[in-house]
């Protein structure tokens, strides 16, 4: 057992890579502040919203990966664009049943927005 502990703090303090997207560390910071929130949602919304804003947040950093790495990024691109505006409307349902605060809407909100202008400026590079 403390081996294992110290094991995942030594993993836990190893800084991120050198030549780690910005946009991959904004979305996968988004995805560490956003995960103990929706533990805390009402059970009757955690199974159902919950998992899949879960799921998509999890599918958005994979595709990020996925293009960092892909001749072909402009597809995986344009399919992150369509799963951000749909972790939007999720993010705002959340908010209007009261899953979410408005200050933790509003942080989401504007993470998300940042993310989708990286997204928008790597399409167009």
């Amino acid at each position: 057992m403390i081996l294992n502990r110290r094991l995942v703090e030594l993993f836990v303090s190893i800084p991120p890579a050198a030549d780690e997207l910005p946009i991959i560390r904004a979305h996968y910071d988004l995805v560490l502040w956003l995960m103990p929130k929706m533990g805390k949602f009402p059970r009757e919304h955690r199974v159902t919203l919950g998992q899949r804003i879960e799921h998509l947040l999890y599918e958005i950093l994979e595709k990020l990966i996925r293009a960092k790495f892909s001749r072909q990024r402009r597809e995986l691109l344009e399919a992150v664009n369509v799963d951000l505006e749909v972790l939007r409307f999720q993010v705002r349902l959340a908010k209007d049943l009261r899953c979410l605060s408005v200050s933790s809407y509003g942080q989401v909100a504007q993470r998300l927005l940042d993310v989708g202008r990286q997204v928008g400026g790597w399409m167009r590079s």
